[in-house]
């Protein structure tokens, strides 16, 4: 071990959500990345972590490809090769791990938590990374905390990544003394947390806590006076651990575009008992400076088509952005998994008859996309290139996840990542 910066199941059913849609679950091969690639955002935000990855020398070059990272920068960021040896049994891959532990930390003292990830090859050989951080735990701690969550793509998809790792985060956090605190949770942009910060301050909300915050050594105290408020729609697993430790939720849109926006705040609001004329003034400046913004992109956007195939679980508040906000008409709306507790406010918020799939059956799913012929499409990289071949206009699902997308001040970014692919395709067929 050295240290180095699906079956198909051809079952489809259709399921009643509601009286006005209905939901396609496919049951077949999948197209999608591999809960690794959380790392790429993770390592950014939380800037006194380090992500260790136990895995192979594949594993290391999705992360170092996804991520850009350049020659001589040293990211936050790292993989324990697990070699021949290691996966032969002919070598102790747990005094292999303590080694490149003993040796990471020597060299790098600032880091504060140190994550152990899981992959598909630790998970193959069953090495215990949970034990393992316990064991790594007596020795280091409280210098360095050490945890650990699997990205492996037998068990993650994508963002999923980031659920696992803030999951494993909640057993540690602080016990408030039950007064009444916010938190936001998932990863946001340090320039998307400051203007949110702002407009709580604004409409005297506190105090406030993101989770995951900048430092992973700050954690955010938690108890029966917490209100929980999802930034990211994909983080299910850790809302209910918020949630098993006392935490209520506040059941809201997701901040993006302008009416996911104010709907998001204004669920804090009312959780404060802030009236509305207060609320509306608040917000007025960033909501009206938005609509300007905005509106240059809702011509270019108004009565096109989107198809949307499963990735990041941002699908779903996608598809009412761009349909409510945008004047998209939505030809099929695909996610990996729905999950009912975080999506059932977003899924009443989408058109009267709106196609929805769960799941994927990639093939199927190709077939009606090159029928329906939108005029975008919404997918992974390895669909992307094929379709743009075939004269179709794609966005990259991944970048709707590392580009600063929430909030008032973002709502044109977000639209205008949708309306460039079709400006570029208008282009090259001038």
């Amino acid at each position: 071990m050295a240290l180095e910066p699906c079956t198909e199941v051809p079952a489809t059913n259709i399921d009643k959500t509601n009286a006005d849609l209905s939901v396609l679950k496919e049951r077949g091969q999948r197209e999608v990345f591999c809960g690794l690639t959380g790392i790429v955002w993770l390592h950014r935000k939380m800037q006194d972590a380090f992500f260790l990855v136990v895995g192979s020398r594949t594993c290391a070059h999705l992360i170092q490809s996804a991520a850009g990272v350049m020659i001589f920068a040293e990211p936050r960021f790292g993989t324990a090769i697990l070699g021949e040896r290691d996966l032969a049994g002919l070598a102790d891959a747990n005094e292999e791990l303590d080694r490149v532990v003993d040796q990471l930390l020597a060299r790098r003292p600032d880091i504060g938590t140190l994550f152990l990830v899981g992959s598909c090859p630790s998970e193959v050989i069953k090495l215990d990374l949970a034990k393992a951080a316990e064991r790594l735990n007596h020795r280091f701690f409280p210098k360095v905390r050490i945890l650990n969550y699997s990205g492996s793509g037998i068990e993650t998809t994508f963002t999923q990544g980031e659920d696992a790792c803030l999951g494993s985060m909640v057993p540690v956090l602080p016990r408030s003394h039950d007064e009444p605190s916010l938190m936001v949770v998932g990863s946001l942009a340090d320039v998307v947390e400051d203007q949110f910060q702002r407009l709580f301050d604004k409409l005297g909300i506190g105090p406030v806590y993101f989770f995951p915050p900048r430092r992973a050594a700050n954690l955010p105290p938690i108890g029966k006076g917490t209100r929980l408020l999802l930034a990211q729609p994909f983080l299910g697993e850790t809302v209910r651990s918020l949630m098993a430790r006392g935490a209520t939720l506040l059941p809201s849109p997701y901040p993006f575009g302008i009416e996911g926006t104010t709907a998001w705040l204004k669920a804090a609001a009312d959780a404060w008992n802030i009236d509305q004329e207060r609320f509306e003034e608040a917000i007025a400046p960033a909501s009206n400076r938005a609509k300007i913004a905005l509106d240059r992109y809702r011509q270019a956007l108004t009565g096109r088509k989107a198809f949307l195939f499963p990735d990041s679980q941002l699908e779903i508040p996608l598809a009412r952005f761009l349909s409510r906000e945008c004047g998209m008409e939505l030809v099929e709306v695909g996610t990996p998994y729905i999950d009912r507790l975080l999506m059932d406010t977003e899924i009443n918020l989408l058109p009267v008859g709106t196609a929805l799939s769960e799941g994927q059956d990639v093939e199927k799913q190709l077939d009606r996309c090159r029928e329906a012929r939108p005029d975008i499409t919404v997918c992974g990289l390895g669909l992307a290139n094929p379709l743009e071949a075939e004269g179709m206009a794609t966005k990259w699902s991944i970048e709707l996840v590392f580009s600063p997308i929430h909030g008032y001040d973002q709502a044109a970014d977000l639209a205008e990542l949708f309306a460039r692919p079709l400006e570029r395709r208008r282009r090259l067929t001038v």
